[in-house]
């Protein structure tokens, strides 16, 4: 469900559904060891899916270059 005037981060966070335990929190604190664990998390996945893109890159490359020698 898409909210109309809402920008893209806007929309995710939205979107964005806390743990349980994490919704019992009335001060509203975040805790830093959460936020660099989630930090790491996303610098993983992002360094898995740049992998995945080189490689699908230099295969493509490959067999362009092995379609053009023959």
């Amino acid at each position: 469900m898409v909210k109309l005037g809402l920008m893209g981060s806007e929309i995710k966070f939205a979107n964005h559904n806390l743990p349980e335990e994490k919704k019992d929190n009335s001060k509203g604190r975040v805790k830093l060891t959460d936020l660099v664990s989630r930090l790491n998390e996303e610098k993983k996945k992002e360094r898995n899916s740049n992998i995945a893109l080189s490689v699908a890159a230099v295969s493509a490359v490959t067999v362009f270059g092995i379609i053009l020698s023959i």
